[in-house]
């Protein structure tokens, strides 16, 4: 069998002053970017670099939108009513739309980011605002979220693309979301692992829970956070070991 996958990683999330990762040195690993929108990280001048920087390397453009949280970094839950989220979301997504274009690239998908991604995994109702904030911006905007999750099944209700997606770089609960950070053991430790992680999500649609017990995991895309200070060398182990087992990384013309 032919296998191929895409590669996505979170970047523009530097801000002022405070560097958050180091996108140059991910672009020759990847094919998908969840570009920062300004509230959990990424200003004005750091989100452009982001957008320039994929639409030379050709790696597929999406808006990474978050809660209101610059000193949490968008890892703090909120509780904000539907209306005010979705204003929130849309607000963020279409800035990100906006200077997409305006470089003469194109805005492929939606990834929300942090608290709000893993509250809208296991929650209907936030699920559902993430998909009404999309359609409003632009229809036919896909959502990338976490496989077998309430995204999944809103983007399905409302017939809108979904990528599904699994992390390389973090652990899982027997329930198929992602352990949480405020416990031992929620990060994969090596390169190894991580790289061998995700070649039994894309050869065997499975992930080793944190319990020891393997889950189905079925996905179109694989994550490194691109603010994990090994971001770089998971990414050079994974593109070795894609290649070993004879396994192509998508290249995307948008």
């Amino acid at each position: 069998m032919i296998y191929a996958i895409d590669i996505n990683c979170d970047l523009g999330e530097s801000y002022g002053h405070f560097q958050v990762g180091n996108d140059e040195a991910l672009f020759p690993y990847i094919s998908s970017c969840n570009i920062a929108c300004g509230f959990h990280g990424g200003d004005p001048v750091h989100i452009e670099q982001a957008i320039q920087g994929a639409i030379q390397a050709g790696v597929r453009i999406g808006a990474h939108p978050g809660y209101p949280d610059l000193a949490g970094f968008g890892r703090r839950y909120m509780q904000i009513p539907p209306d005010e989220l979705r204003a929130i979301l849309k607000y963020q997504i279409a800035a990100l739309h906006g200077l997409t274009e305006s470089m003469g690239g194109t805005l492929a998908y939606v990834k929300p980011h942090g608290a709000l991604y893993n509250k809208a995994a296991v929650d209907d109702a936030e699920a559902s605002v993430v998909v009404a904030a999309i359609q409003a911006i632009r229809p036919g905007l896909a959502l990338m979220g976490l496989a077998g999750s309430a995204m999944e099944r809103a983007a399905a209700r409302a017939d809108l693309p979904f990528i599904r997606e699994g992390f390389i770089d973090r652990r899982y609960t027997e329930q198929g979301t992602l352990r949480s950070r405020t416990l031992p053991g929620a990060m994969v430790e090596t390169e190894k692992e991580a790289a061998t992680q995700a070649i039994e999500m894309i050869q065997h649609q499975r992930v080793c829970s944190d319990s020891g017990r393997w889950i189905p995991m079925q996905v179109d895309s694989l994550c490194v956070h691109g603010d994990n200070p090994h971001a770089a060398t998971y990414l050079q182990a994974l593109t070795q070991s894609l290649h070993q087992e004879g396994i192509s990384i998508k290249r995307w013309n948008t």
